[in-house]
């Protein structure tokens, strides 16, 4: 069914301060002190009084807060000890006198504790070429953290300007949102930075940073001064994301028909930092691995997740910045449209990586959660900062990315770009709900967009399209039945784009359970592969098209794979069904596509018993065998990106899987030479460590602490869940409670859960210290840590796994969770339907 028709009514949200006192402006004054780990400031904030009142609510958390003094006009007035509530994060000041509507200043002194939860106002450390040790203090506001920092209305709906003041040592750097008005010695070792008024914002894009980072020379982008700033040492590696910044800044001044609303862009590289990047308005800030690369050393997919990450951020500047969602229930839009965004620019940026076709295997991954009964309609009603946080997932980021790229494709792109900009002009410096884009893309499109679209934000899942002769008919695509409340939804209204292989191709709404369609030859109803649908169809239609892979477009074949795939998922095809068709793909540079045979390779892995591992081995060789002999090991002049990427692709599956000696020598040799670098690095290493040799994860961490790029550092560091040797994963799944960046941590103990061999006892190991997690790593990330336990497959240690997590739910992500095991439950069930029986199967599709 539809969720709640209206989930941004708010009126009653305990989480949310009443609008009788509205802020205007706010001078925050801030001197961290960056040996002690804290921070003291004060804050003036110029406000409208709309009600009479005698009290003044502001959000506050992690402050020792002193009594407010409020100036109207000539008068003072001091406030009675502030009322802290923890709950819901706020200091009430009260006056003896009534307070009448109008102007007038609140001023707030107050002291706090630089944290190191990679949250509000934090404490980072990074050690230099030179092996001194450097302490910044940066900020992580959103969602609802600023009131860790300064006492505020820490709500995206109460907009105002912000200008700041830092107290810093004189040797330090600082940054904030806008550019630097003056540098004045205190004669105390410190220095006032005074910064320049903001636009109107909301107080989550407010950022300042402290500590000893450079810059580069400053860009001039038609007018706007573009700069990365790094931690000292590392300007070695910021050529490619100016390069990537400077596109994007003209691509979307262009695209939106607005100009960079900011004063200037400053992308700064924070070295502990939970999420990959914040868009704060002209401070933008991103972990190392997401902003500074080596491009002689990168891989292409390393170098797009670089240009990426830059693009999804600008592209918040209008759609996030500029026009605010009015309550977090509409961070969704937020996040959907930057991905898509950042797909469009990137796509531009770089024709020939094929954004939107290398895009279908995090499209895939969204399907996978969509098809639980766990799932969660995109938009839905938030109340709490922390059912917030748990917004920040798949089905936000990437199904709201695909139906935007769907809705793109039926309207046309000139269309949905035109209604874009109507939505911006009209909503600049203020907040707006999904509904007035809808309306927005209605009036420029004439189609009743919100009808559509409701059915796809509203609800959870996706159609399953039945192609049954001239009949197409939807039904709701789920992997099991529901044994529960179900969060799929009943029914969609599916935009298809009808394509003969032959000729022509129709737009059709398929707005009813089922209806007519036209079919002369080989015809499919995801054309362009822009559907957010599995489809199948009958054995004649689903012959047809097997026989003419070479007609379909590259992310059409990846398409009709995927839809093959998730038909094993759910036991109406068998693996060697996908096989068949992956034998057809042997002359096509398609990485996204040969992902979908890896992943199915790699389930069968763990499905099968050794003696089947090796007739997997023989299935693996006669599928990539072929490709990896036309590729080789050296690039060829010319060759495409799509062709490097698969390479790589093949070499991993090959070596791991495919036992090829070869492989798995040349890797060898490659890794003991360090001749590690570009497309095939990780692949290389991860072969080499899958070997078990005594001693190659001491080289590794040889070479991540001598890393020259976050990049390298990461590929050492989490090559490690590779190993083959059970002390290794164990050792390293330690170190990540220690020693590992906090950052960093929970994702490498979701990488180490993979292990085939030792996956289960990190799992035991590490639900046994959930507790010491909870307060060691950024909430952001508690479910990252669990994430592979979906490569379970044993019936009873899954039972054991979800036993624990129903006992001992995380306080933050634990849909997520949930998630996590519905998918574990999934390949579980695969296991069961063909244990038995896939290692025959195997030999005979050898035979066919």
């Amino acid at each position: 069914m539809l969720g709640v028709s209206n989930p941004t009514d708010q009126t009653n949200n305990p989480y949310r301060l009443t609008p009788n006192v509205v802020p205007q402006r706010y001078r925050v004054r801030l001197r961290p002190d960056l040996v002690g780990a804290s921070f003291t400031g004060s804050v003036e904030i110029d406000l409208e009084i709309i009600e009479p009142t005698h009290a003044i609510v502001v959000n506050a958390i992690e402050l020792d807060v002193e009594r407010a003094t409020l100036r109207v006009g000539e008068r003072a007035m001091t406030s009675r000890a502030p009322e802290l509530d923890a709950q819901f994060e706020t200091a009430t000041f009260t006056f003896d006198e009534e307070l009448a509507p109008g102007a007038a200043t609140l001023s707030v002194a107050f002291h706090g504790v630089l944290n190191d939860q990679l949250r509000g106002f934090y404490r980072s450390t990074f050690t230099d070429g030179q092996g001194q040790e450097h302490v910044i203090a940066t900020t992580q506001f959103a969602t609802t953290d600023a009131r860790r920092a300064f006492p505020c209305w820490d709500d995206p709906a109460v907009k105002a300007t912000y200008q700041v003041t830092l107290e810093v040592p004189e040797e330090l750097a600082a940054f904030a949102n806008t550019h630097e008005i003056s540098s004045t010695p205190l004669g105390d070792g410190y220095r006032e930075v005074v910064f320049a008024e903001s636009m109107k914002m909301s107080t989550y894009l407010v950022a300042f940073v402290v500590g000893a980072f450079e810059a580069t020379k400053v860009v001039d982008v038609a007018g706007t001064q573009l700069r990365v700033i790094y931690p000292v040492g590392k300007g070695q590696l910021t050529a490619w994301p100016i390069e990537a910044a400077a596109h994007a800044l003209d691509f979307f001044s262009d695209y939106f028909a607005i100009p960079y609303p900011g004063d200037k862009v400053d992308l700064i590289a924070i070295p502990d930092f939970a999420a990959g990047a914040m868009e704060n308005l002209g401070l933008i800030t991103f972990r190392e691995t997401d902003l500074l690369i080596d491009p002689a050393s990168a891989s292409i997919v390393e170098l797009e997740r670089v240009a990426l990450v830059v693009n999804h951020e600008l592209a918040h500047m209008w759609f996030g910045d500029l026009v605010t969602m009015e309550w977090w229930e509409g961070i969704w839009l937020n996040e959907a449209f930057a991905t898509f965004m950042e797909s469009l620019c990137t796509d531009h940026f770089r024709p020939e990586w094929q954004k939107w076709v290398r895009f279908h295997p995090q499209r895939e991954a969204a399907f996978a959660v969509d098809a639980q009964h766990s799932t969660r309609p995109i938009e839905y009603q938030v109340i709490s900062p922390d059912e917030c946080r748990g917004m920040f997932d798949v089905l936000t980021y990437i199904k709201g990315c695909a139906v935007l790229r769907m809705l793109e494709q039926y309207l046309g792109e000139t269309t949905f770009r035109d209604g874009i900009r109507a939505y911006l002009k009209r909503h600049a410096y203020a907040n707006a709900v999904t509904k007035d884009l809808w309306r927005a893309l209605e009036e420029v499109s004439g189609k009743p967009v919100g009808d559509v679209m409701d059915t796809w934000i509203l609800q959870g899942g996706f159609p399953l399209l039945r192609v049954e002769g001239d009949v197409v008919s939807q039904e709701p695509f789920m992997f099991a039945p529901a044994r529960e409340a179900s969060a799929i939804g009943n029914a969609w209204k599916v935009p298809m784009q009808v394509r003969n292989l032959d000729g022509t191709t129709t737009t059709q709404l398929l707005d009813a359970p089922s209806a007519p369609i036209t079919l002369n030859g080989p015809t499919i109803v995801n054309g362009g592969g822009w559907g957010f649908f599995r489809t199948a169809y009958d054995t004649d239609q689903l012959g047809r098209l097997a026989g003419r892979l070479g007609d379909l477009d590259a992310l059409e074949r990846a398409v009709l794979l995927a839809d093959t795939w998730a038909s094993i998922q759910v036991g109406r095809a068998r693996f060697s069904d996908l096989f068949t068709l992956a034998r057809g793909l042997g002359d096509f540079d398609e990485p996204s596509a040969w992902a979908l045979v890896g992943r199915a390779v790699g389930l069968a892995e763990r499905i099968l018993d050794e003696s089947g591992r090796a007739v997997l081995a023989d299935v693996v060789e006669s599928l990539y065998g072929p490709v990896f002999a036309r590729l080789g090991w050296t690039p060829r002049d010319g060759e495409s990106a799509q062709a490097s990427e698969l390479r790589a692709d093949v070499v991993s599956v090959l070596g791991h899987q495919g036992r090829d000696v070869d492989v798995i020598a040349e890797a060898l040799r490659r890794f003991d030479a360090n001749e590690v670098s570009g497309d095939l690095a990780n692949a290389v290493v991860a072969v080499t460590l899958a070997q078990g040799r005594e001693g190659d994860d001491l080289v590794c961490a040889e070479r991540r602490r001598g890393a020259n790029s976050p990049q390298e550092e990461q590929r050492y560091l989490f090559a490690l869940a590779n190993s083959g040797r059970d002390e290794v994963v164990l050792a390293s799944l330690d170190d990540a409670f220690t020693v590992v960046r906090t950052q960093d941590a929970p994702y490498l103990i979701g990488a180490l859960m993979r292990s085939r061999d030792s996956g289960h006892e990190v799992w035991r190991r590490a639900s046994a210290r959930q507790g010491e997690a909870i307060a060691r790593f950024p909430s952001i990330a508690y479910d990252a840590m669990y994430a592979g336990a979906v490569s379970f497959v044993d019936a009873a240690f899954a039972r054991e796994v979800r036993a624990f997590h129903k006992a001992n739910p995380l306080p933050v992500g634990q849909q997520q969770v949930e998630q996590i095991l519905d998918l574990m439950d999934v390949n579980v069930a695969i296991a069961q339907r063909n244990r038995a029986t896939l290692s025959g199967e195997l030999v005979h599709f050898l035979e066919r």
